[in-house]
């Protein structure tokens, strides 16, 4: 074989080994780059949706405290939420959002409270009923390492 054969075969395999390599790399980081931003939004929507609810959750326990309930279609929002979480969050998160929302639906239930019992429920602290929701989307969080 002669010299520029040689030279022109070795340039060849060295073009395609570069533009190979750089594909691959550029795939790899486009593919590293997408999934980074999938699990971004995942979490984004999470945090967005654990935030609704508890906000919906406080808001409906305040007013079971104090009222019974008049309009079920009021649990409907908080409902959903929690389907939305059974699709998306882990089950313990799920199901630390069902005890809140069953705490919710029980606290309608029973007697309204006085201003003294509220008082007593706040000191004892047994007016949170959010805390184990709570630490079950920190913990959530947490393990993704956010």
């Amino acid at each position: 074989m002669e010299p520029a054969t040689i030279s022109a075969l070795a340039a060849l395999a060295g073009a395609t080994i570069g533009g190979v390599t750089s594909f691959a790399a550029t795939w790899l980081t486009q593919r590293t780059q997408a999934r980074i931003q999938a699990i971004t939004h995942k979490l984004s929507r999470r945090e967005e949706l654990y935030k609704a609810f508890i906000k919906e959750a406080a808001k409906l326990y305040a007013d079971a405290l104090v009222h019974e309930i008049s309009d079920v279609s009021k649990l409907v929002g908080l409902y959903a939420m929690i389907s939305e979480m059974r699709v998306l969050s882990p089950t313990k998160t799920v199901e630390s959002a069902d005890e809140v929302a069953r705490m919710i639906v029980n606290t309608y239930r029973s007697p309204n409270k006085t201003l003294p019992e509220l008082e007593d429920m706040v000191n004892r602290g047994a007016i949170d009923v959010l805390q184990t929701f709570s630490e079950a989307a920190r913990q959530e969080f947490r393990r993704l390492g956010v």
